[in-house]
């Protein structure tokens, strides 16, 4: 058995996506293990692979494939050998249970941690491998980095995607000997076959317009089309890079970023009645019913409450956009529920770091804890029915909707 030592990740991540082959994570903990293997057969040979140098004192000859029993399965790995003497890494095979400790150490290295070579060093010090320098954890860790850049880069084909749910985490890293904080910018998106995907991240430095309409580009550039729905907060630099870049898209207000709005313009002891009031708009059967609910929310609040009454009479077009599209899909597009439920998932990662010790480290995480959401959304349900979608599509472009809706596009919707 041969084992070829360069890797083309862009190849390999999107081979696997196009297969929908449920092992991903598998086949890149094989890779990332393989590499380490590699790394330290360097080590002892005293330079890289194929490389001339004066320091070397032994070279690779093949390799020989044997197989490695994890939790994840069982897969085949190809162990260096060496012309001279003999390489085996008893840290991996010879005790299941550090072979399953480096896998789990290691799958917390590159999913949990995403750390700074120093921490990597350590980390494969404790697996029993001291020879490593520090290129090649470095080296390591770029493999992986170049996997989740070929996820993030990958094209956008399957659309159209009618639904699109966009919003930002704030995230700590080290730049400049200083702790700042950054931003990043999350996309998920309703494929055309119902199941949700992750379109897109970035980070940058503020969340601005300007940050906003360069990642929507990016995604329209990648194949992102489609779009006749467009949920987040009512950030007015986000809601304009739609409107730029999403021409036609439709923009629905958060229900949990608007609640948290309403809630600061409302006084404390009276905030659950407000509240039953508001979810009381989301649970009725029908377009008509929910406009007609609206109004005697609004006229319950206009005498007690002035100030929540005029600020809920401001966002209606904004929070009541989810009456155009099928009352099958309301209870996805009306909240980012879902969207909150994939940032608390980051945020259990990320929390473990704390702050990054680099922006590179920051998407090296953030992107491969993406990229396994992504994967179990691809292989489980769909997450709107075909059906539903055709009808969706269809309603938007014979206007059939029960009430007239003030664009939301427009600057007092966005002020609001």
């Amino acid at each position: 058995m041969t084992a070829n030592p360069s890797i083309d990740p862009a190849a390999f991540l999107a081979g696997h996506l196009e297969r929908a082959e449920p092992d991903l994570l598998r086949a890149m903990l094989k890779t990332f293990v393989e590499a380490l293997m590699g790394a330290e057969a360097d080590a002892i040979c005293g330079a890289p692979y194929g490389a001339r140098s004066e320091e070397r004192t032994n070279s690779r000859n093949g390799y020989r494939a044997r197989e490695w029993d994890t939790r994840a399965g069982t897969m085949d790995v190809a162990i260096p050998k060496l012309r001279s003497g003999s390489y085996f890494p008893d840290w991996l095979l010879e005790r299941r249970r550090r072979a399953e400790r480096a896998l789990t150490t290691v799958v917390a290295t590159c999913y949990l941690l995403g750390v700074s070579t120093r921490r990597m060093e350590k980390l494969v010090e404790t697996l029993g491998i001291t020879r490593l320098s520090k290129s090649q954890v470095s080296v390591m860790a770029k493999e992986l980095d170049e996997q989740v850049e070929s996820f993030r880069s990958r094209p956008l084909d399957a659309g159209p995607y009618t639904f699109v749910a966009a919003d930002a985490l704030v995230l700590k890293v080290r730049e400049g000997g200083r702790v700042v904080n950054v931003h990043a910018l999350l996309a998920t998106g309703v494929n055309a076959d119902g199941h949700r995907e992750i379109l897109g991240l970035d980070v940058t430095s503020g969340e601005d317009g300007a940050g906003w309409l360069a990642f929507f580009r990016g995604l329209t550039a990648r194949g992102l089309s489609g779009v006749a729905l467009v949920t987040s907060d009512a950030h007015a630099g986000l809601v304009a890079a739609i409107g730029a870049t999403l021409p036609g898209a439709a923009w629905q207000r958060c229900r949990t970023h608007y609640a948290v709005n309403l809630m600061s313009v409302c006084p404390k002891a009276s905030w659950p009645w407000v509240k039953t009031l508001l979810h009381s708009v989301y649970d009725q059967p029908d377009a008509t019913s929910v406009h007609a609910q609206y109004d005697r929310v609004l006229d319950a609040l206009a005498e007690k409450l002035p100030k929540v009454a005029e600020h809920l009479d401001a966002a209606r077009a904004d929070v009541l956009a989810f009456t155009a599209f099928p009352k099958e899909i309301w209870r996805q597009i009306w909240s980012n529920n879902p969207q909150e439920r994939l940032n608390r998932e980051i945020r259990r990662r990320t929390d473990v770091v704390g702050i990054f010790p680099a922006r590179d480290s920051l998407i090296r995480l953030v992107g491969a804890v993406l990229a396994e959401q992504h994967d179990d959304w691809c292989e489980g349900r769909r997450y709107l029915g075909l059906d539903v979608l055709a009808r969706s599509r269809t309603s938007l472009l014979v206007g059939d909707t029960t009430e007239d809706v003030t664009d939301p596009m427009t600057p007092q919707a966005i002020s609001a």
